[in-house]
């Protein structure tokens, strides 16, 4: 049994040896990466699944390639690379395969570095096993990975053994997922050709290779990993090579590396990982799951006669992955063959044809990356000396899960824009991020520059793949230029860094509650990534503050104190603010937000060069530093101080609020506002609905980009959805002066990203509202006045249109048509010198159903650019390359992701691109334009649909596929040429000829059509998608299309489509449920959104929260009840309660506007409200008395005029009518003596003058004085005329009850009527009769007396006691006065045309009552005396059966409450105007004495021509309005009155019968006649 142990150890240890490469020692080598076994860091393996053991005996590490027979170790001497040439073109200087020393090696590790497949269940006696440092540094020392050609079940270990000629490739599964390329896999086909591809290849290749294929989809185009893709064939291994296993190819799986814990699978994973974390810039956090290694061992060409066998090639490919990310790397060992003889190689040495393609392709016609400047040329031979990965030549690395990333070198490579691949691709702006460098090749004493747009930073040089550079500080955000020159070179190799705002970049430093946002916090406790600084926890870190100001023009960030020095790398620190109360930094009290840095103490230096990664904050508020400082300076309240210091400063800013938009009233509008408005990462839903700034909102939204003066704006909703607004609570929506991203040219204060935002609009929130009380002064000035919100009143939802499908399109004025046109279209097109927008579409055919071919196509792209931004492309993925992004995403020709935090929003020149914070596929890019424009594209299981959103100023403006916006679907089919084509949606055929298809687009630029803007790939223009000779299926529904005998399909699109033609269509045409459904589910998204933006919220606006108050609600839509209430301590005025009514607006108040004012505030208010009253009777009362002195009395006697006397006041209508009759009739006893003389020249007619002025005298036999000029009408008095309304006027028996009448100052009878007729009027008598004579002296109550006009007393007549009633009427029909023929009476107050008559006619005064003349100047029967004894008695000449009786209106009670607030607002009202009125008649009255005065001293006497007076004849009487005539009653009784004589009036609108007014004259004081001017039509008997 002993015997045979020992032959097996024997064995064992014979085959262990065989084959394997000597361990290469790595000695003070700046290349190699592999550190040296004193020298590995703790944080590696703590970072690492690596179990470190005490190491019992020392390994002797050799460096070679091969290890040989003897349990020994023998290679060449350690090789000092620096005295390497690499330039050398001798291939053995770089390929170290001298054997000259051996040494023991450890018995230990046989079973695993032999040529027999060791098993996966061998442990440590049973335990799991653990790698020791020195067995991690000797298996990285060995150059190719593990194979073995024995052990394993059929003893082959991991030799391929059915490969060979006839039979090239063999089927793997992996069991796993392998990302490559964009696409995933989960098997492979191994080839002999040296590739492992997971797609058919083509049936021949034309050399040199192409990829990918550009005739796919009719040629097959392979995805494939090439290592050496030529075809081979298995060589021959000589007798002398140090390796004799069997030639061929190799092939083993090492899966679950996670969890496995035999000694192959946790040295391969250990391996693995370091190898690539350490090679790879980017990979630090890589930990593999699986690994795959294939090796081609002695591999020669095919085609080769004699001794090519044994012309060979060996290298090996070596996957790993964690099913995210996969890492392939190419070990070249020896290349002595470049071509086969189907390529153009000679036969025996497989050179000088084209040599082996090495590359990546992505199969399906995507994309390829072809590994230059190897592939395919001469230089292939290098690769065994080039790629310096781990320090090994030959070894070349590549990530490939996604794209293709070099990891290595490459030297031999020139030009002017080199691909550079760095890591990490973002940093802070603020600067301070290490970014690591691969692309040339180093040397340790080149200078490296690195240039971030303008700023270049000296870099250091880490090793031969490898150099580092720190990012500068920016002060812009968005992609910058990173360049790289070496040495004196130009800058050649390029690449784009994307630089993160302060506020959105990726958070390091972490702060576990709100102490760093109070006042006064007893402690701020801080976390960080420990490793996020450096692998090295054993380093000291320093932990300093930063502070931001704007002061002058240029923005200034500095540095202001250390907190801490030599702080433990441990991941966390407690601040006590109370260790900086006694600081005094007075350069910096006036920063009031900052920054937290944490930095190392001692940078690293390398080649002099310190290095020292930098971790940023957020921005903080300072006040848990600077409170003590500003308390001292400005006092306990600073808050109060430095806010007013603020509002002082932001008043002369300019003003911002008409640059923004107008925020949505409800959250669903915002939300489908695509156009203008994102979702404001402090305050989101999906990711951080905490909205510290805005609490009780669940989501805010702010401007996608800045505004032409760089503000932006912000709209926060509550739980109902309804729009916050900052008049109701200091959490409202917040306009912002400075937008997040900033605006060019950003080094400028008020346009740096983040910080002027921070700097204008978050620190004085802090300092007015924050810190100090919600209803303080401050905070209501910063809500109300400074950042008030904008309401939602005039905000308009953005029209939308759509395509989906197969494609079917929805216009923005809801036109639904299709069109399967096949290649690149105009979507939307907007030409105007302020609005550009272009949105192109590229449509290809939908893939073959069971059936075969369909003639229909989809949307595979979409392309947006608008004015000077970048264009932004979405392509769609192909199904299978949707593992992980179902999105492609170009912005100015370069691809972009979102994947992660700080790359979720892109900002471009113009344009902003983001990906909703809840999508983690990138299946939803959202496109927003400065302008307002939106895109938003979605994709679904392969299925894309593109929607655009516009303002309305886009209206009358798109031209397009999605027809023009004008709200009319008849001229939405417009070409290009203006020409408009008839809307006829069932013919499809139509809409495809003759309007659609002349949008299709062409790499040449075209009128009214432009250019298309898609990226270019692989040589694919316009012309390889466009396709004018495919012709799709014109016929709409599938009942139609599709043969009878396929009945089941029909039934089926019903079944799920139901009412949706284009669902049927798409399931008709490609027999794909998820399409049909997936179009039904598009179209009924945008119709919602087109009905959700089509309904109208109705809006009150802004309902202000009073001060010291709160309100019910904050709701401002119709039906709304606001109800208000007061703080303790304070009265509410004004209204308790508002209504938004349906008209959109608040009621008015009742009351006043609300307000809540303290109980001292309030009493002072009522005491100035009393002293105002008074003040305003007495200060014009007392104004008043002295004016009226002045100009009464005192000026007029000053000047020796007449001064005022009350006598000089005209009296009232009849007064001035029996003045005007007694003054024609002379004295009443002489007019019985004289009343039949007649004068001589009665017969001679009186000329009537010209002009006014001209007048003939006449020998007068009436004198009177000339009476005053016209003034303008009172109260009471007619419009323009100057008649008075009859319910005016008064009459009483004693001068001191008549009522003065302004208007009787105007009439004249001393001057001629112009335009007079010259007629004869009828005679009338003169005389009065003894009768009439008699009852003046002595009335009676005879039959005669009482109907005598000279007899009827003036208390006949009525007045009215209602409102409003307080003259005379003489209404129509109602009169009481009838003539003998029964006619009515002429001189009543007529009201035509329905007007409202203001007495009612049973109150009605008659005509008779009317001119009564007093009886006597005794008598006390006036209507004032009538009503202080009872009612008025009935008119004396009214018939019995007439009279009638009233009572007066019982007075109506009202409440106590209106009664006082009526008679106080009468009473305020009157203090005010009665003065008024006063200070103005007097002034009237004054400028009218005045004119009489100038008119009496230009005409000392009007001579009026007269003759006596003769009963039997009439006279005509002129005057300034028409002729009176008189004629003699027949009757003994009371005159008859005549028909009127008609006179025509100057004007003729004066000419109407609403005109017709009574003529009453009436003796003055003096006895003077006075008389007004008349017009219309005027008759007197």
């Amino acid at each position: 049994m002993g015997v045979k142990v020992k032959l097996v150890l024997l064995l064992l240890v014979v085959g262990s040896v065989i084959g394997q490469e000597y361990v290469v020692e790595d000695v003070e080598s700046i290349i190699s990466e592999t550190p040296k076994p004193d020298d590995v860091r703790e944080d590696e393996i703590d970072n690492a699944p690596v179990e470190v053991v005490p190491e019992t005996e020392t390994l002797v590490v050799k460096s070679g390639k091969y290890q040989v027979l003897d349990d020994a170790l023998s290679g060449d001497t350690p090789t000092n690379l620096e005295a390497v040439d690499f330039n050398a073109g001798d291939v053995q200087n770089e390929r170290q395969v001298l054997i000259s020393t051996t040494s023991v090696t450890n018995t230990e590790y046989a079973h695993i570095d032999g040529r027999v497949l060791p098993s996966t269940t061998y442990q440590n006696n049973g335990q799991p096993y653990i790698i020791t440092q020195q067995r991690l540094q000797q298996i990285r020392g060995n150059f190719l990975y593990w194979f073995y050609d024995q052990g394993g079940d059929d003893n082959n270990g991991d030799y391929q053994f059915n490969i060979h000629t006839s039979t090239p490739q063999i089927h793997k599964n992996f069991n796993f997922q392998l990302p490559f390329f964009g696409f995933r896999f989960n098997y492979t086909r191994l080839s002999m050709n040296g590739y492992l591809y997971f797609s058919d290849p083509p049936d021949h290749y034309t050399y040199p290779l192409s990829f990918p294929v550009r005739d796919w989809p009719s040629v097959n185009d392979p995805s494939f990993i090439g290592i050496f893709f030529s075809k081979c064939r298995i060589g021959r291994v000589r007798p002398e090579d140090p390796d004799q296993r069997r030639p061929g190819v190799y092939f083993r799986m090492d899966r679950d590396l996670q969890t496995r814990t035999d000694q192959l699978g946790v040295e391969m994973r250990e391996r693995i990982t370091w190898d690539i974390r350490e090679g790879v810039i980017g990979s630090e956090s890589f930990f593999p799951k699986h690994a795959i290694t294939v090796t081609w061992k002695n591999m020669s060409f095919a085609g080769g006669i004699d001794n090519s066998l044994y012309m060979t090639n060996t290298f090996q490919m070596v996957l790993a992955t964690d099913e995210v990310f996969t890492y392939a790397i190419f070990n070249y060992l020896e290349i002595n063959w470049s071509s086969h003889t189907e390529a153009g190689g000679d036969t025996t040495t497989g050179e000088g044809g084209v040599p082996a393609y090495i590359g990546f392709n992505a199969g399906n016609g995507t994309q390829s990356y072809e590994y230059k400047p190897y592939s395919q040329a001469s230089v292939l031979r290098d690769l065994t000396g080039r790629g310096w990965a781990n320090g090994f030549p030959g070894r070349h690395i590549f990530r490939i899960d996604e794209k293709i990333l070099m990891g290595t070198c490459n030297k031999d490579i020139d030009g002017a824009n080199l691909p550079l691949m760095f890591a990490p691709e973002s940093g802070n702006m603020l600067g301070g991020t290490v970014v690591n460098i691969t692309g040339p090749c180093f040397k340790p004493d080149d200078r490296i520059t690195c240039r971030f747009d303008t700023e270049s930073v000296v870099g250091a040089v880490i090793d031969v793949n490898r150099a580092v550079c720190v990012q500068p500080r920016f002060w812009h955000n968005g992609y910058a230029r990173f360049e790289i020159a070496i040495n004196n070179e130009p800058y050649k190799w390029k690449g784009k860094f994307f630089v993160e705002t302060p506020a959105m970049a990726t958070e390091k430093i972490f702060f576990s509650d709100n102490a760093i946002h109070e006042r006064y916090p007893p402690e701020v406790k801080i976390t960080w990534d420990r490793f996020n600084l450096t692998s090295n926890l054993n380093v000291q870190l320093q932990i300093s503050l930063w502070g931001y100001k704007e002061v002058t023009i240029r923005p200034q960030l500095e540095y202001i104190d250390v907190i801490e020095v030599g702080v433990a790398n441990t991941g966390e620190y407690i601040i006590n603010p109370q260790n900086f109360r006694n600081r005094e930094n007075f350069m910096h009290v006036d920063m009031q937000f900052g920054f937290l840095q944490i930095n190392l103490t001692t940078p690293v230096v390398h080649n002099g060069v310190p290095i020292s990664p930098v971790l940023w904050s957020r921005p903080i508020p300072l006040a848990w530093y600077f409170a003590p400082q500003w308390e001292r300076l400005h006092g306990q309240r600073w808050p109060n101080s430095m806010c007013n210091n603020w509002l002082r400063t932001d008043r002369f800013l300019k003003n911002f609020a008409a640059q923004v938009p107008v925020c949505p009233c409800t959250l669903e509008h915002a939300l489908l506002d695509k156009g203008r408005f994102m979702p404001d990462l402090d305050c989101d839903k999906d990711i951080n609905p905490t909205c510290r700034y805005h609490w009780g909102g669940i989501h805010c939204v702010k401007s996608g980009g800045p505004s032409a003066e760089g503000s932006g704006q912000q709209c926060c909703y509550d739980k109902n959805g309804f729009l916050m607004l900052s008049y109701d609570q200091m959490w409202g929506s917040r306009p912002h002066r400075s937008h997040d991203f900033g605006f060019t040219p950003y080094n400028e204060a008020n346009k740096v990203p983040s910080l002027s935002h921070w700097f204008h609009d978050m620190i004085p929130f802090y300092q007015c509202c924050m810190w100090q009380e919600e209803q303080a002064v401050g905070c209501e000035t910063f809500r109300f006045e400074r950042r008030p919100s904008q309401d939602c009143v005039a905000y308009q939802s953005p029209g939308v249109a759509g395509i989906f499908g197969d494609p079917h399109i929805i216009t923005f004025d809801d036109l639904q048509y299709t069109f399967n046109g096949k290649g690149e279209y105009v979507l939307v097109r907007v030409d105007h010198p302020q609005l550009k927008l272009d949105v192109q579409g590229r449509f290809e055919q939908v893939p073959n159903n069971i059936y075969g071919r369909v003639n229909a196509t989809h949307l595979t792209s979409i392309v947006a650019a608008s004015n000077n931004s970048v264009a932004i492309e979405v392509r769609l993925r192909p199904q299978h390359a949707q593992w992980r992004y179902h999105l492609d995403v170009f912005a100015d020709n370069k691809r972009v992701y979102f994947d992660r935090s700080a790359l979720r929003v892109q900002y471009f020149p113009g344009v902003t691109v983001y990906q909703p914070m809840y999508i983690l596929n990138q299946s939803e890019i959202v496109i927003m334009f400065s302008s307002g424009a939106g895109v938003e594209v979605v994709e679904n299981k392969g299925f894309m649909t593109a929607r655009v959103y516009l303002p309305w100023n886009y209206m009358n403006q798109t031209r397009g596929l999605f027809g023009n916006w004008s709200l009319d679907i008849n001229d939405d089919f417009t070409r290009p040429d203006g020409i408009v084509v008839p809307v006829d949606l069932n013919n499809f055929q139509s809409t495809h000829r003759d309007f659609a298809q002349h949008w299709q687009l062409t790499d040449r630029e075209q009128k009214d059509i432009g250019v298309a803007l898609f990226v270019r790939e692989y040589g694919r223009t316009a012309a390889y998608y466009n396709d004018n000779q495919f012709v799709p299926n014109f016929i709409r529904e599938p009942a139609d299309f599709l043969p009878a005998n396929r009945s089941q399909d029909v039934a089926r699109a019903i079944e799920i489509c139901q009412d949706s033609y284009q669902c049927r269509y798409d399931y008709g045409m490609t027999l794909n449920r998820d399409m049909a459904e997936f179009t039904k589910n598009y179209l009924a998204s945008i119709t919602n959104i087109k009905e959700q933006n089509a309904r109208r919220i109705i809006s009150c606006g802004i309902l202000e929260t009073p001060r010291f108050g709160r309100k019910s609600n904050f709701f401002f839509t119709p039906g709304t009840r606001v109800n208000f209430e007061c703080n303790q301590d304070f009265i509410l005025i004004g209204d308790k309660r508002r209504v938004c009514e349906d008209n959109g607006r608040w009621n008015l108040p009742d009351y006043g506007y609300t307000e809540c004012l303290r109980n001292q505030e309030y009493s002072q208010r009522a005491l100035f409200l009393t002293w105002g009253v008074i003040l305003a009777v007495i200060l014009p009362l007392g104004l008043l008395i002295c004016l009226l002195w002045f100009w009464c009395w005192h000026k007029p006697k000053s000047e020796g005029k007449e001064v005022f006397r009350f006598q000089d006041l005209p009296r009232s209508k009849s007064a001035s009518r029996l003045n005007l009759r007694s003054t024609s009739m002379g004295n009443i006893t002489d007019t019985i003596k004289s009343s039949t003389i007649r004068s001589q020249d009665s017969d001679v007619k009186p000329k009537l003058p010209d002009t006014p002025t001209e007048e003939t005298p006449i020998k007068p036999t009436v004198t009177r004085a000339a009476p005053p000029l016209p003034t303008e009408p009172l109260d009471g008095e007619s419009s323009g005329i100057g008649y008075t309304d009859s319910n005016k006027s008064d009459s009483s028996k004693s001068d001191k009850a008549k009522k003065k009448r302004a208007y009787d100052k105007t009439y004249r009878t001393n001057e001629p009527l112009p335009n007079a007729p010259d007629v004869e009027f009828p005679e009338k008598p003169w005389d009065l009769s003894e009768e009439d004579l008699l009852s003046l002296t002595s009335p009676s109550d005879t039959e005669s007396n009482r109907d005598s006009t000279l007899t009827r007393p003036t208390n006949d007549i009525k007045y009215m006691g209602r409102p409003r009633q307080t003259g005379r009427h003489a209404m129509p029909s109602d009169s009481g006065y009838s003539t003998k023929d029964g006619s009515e009476d002429p001189y009543s107050q007529r009201y035509s045309g329905g007007q409202y008559s203001p007495i009612p006619s049973q109150y009605s005064p008659t005509y008779s009552e009317i001119y009564s003349p007093p009886t006597s100047p005794t008598s006390d029967l006036g209507p004032r005396s009538a009503y202080t004894t009872g009612l008025p008695e009935p008119p004396k000449s009214a018939p019995p059966t007439e009279i009638k009786t009233f009572t007066l209106p019982p007075q109506r009670g009202k409440q106590e409450y209106s009664s006082r607030t009526l008679g106080a607002t009468w009473g305020i009202i009157s203090a005010v105007m009665m003065p008024i009125v006063i200070v103005l008649i007097c002034i009237g009255w004054r400028i009218l004495k005045r004119k009489k005065e100038e008119e009496k001293e230009e005409n000392d006497f009007l001579t009026i021509k007269s003759r006596p007076i003769d009963p039997d004849e009439s006279l005509k009487i002129n005057s300034d309005d028409e002729s009176i005539p008189y004629k003699k009653d027949v009757t003994e009784d009371s005159p008859e009155p005549t028909e009127p004589v008609k006179v025509v009036d100057i004007e003729p609108e004066s000419n109407n019968d609403d005109n017709n007014y009574p003529y009453q004259p009436y003796p003055n004081a003096q006895g003077e006649d006075q008389a007004r001017p008349w017009s219309g039509e005027t008759e007197i008997n």
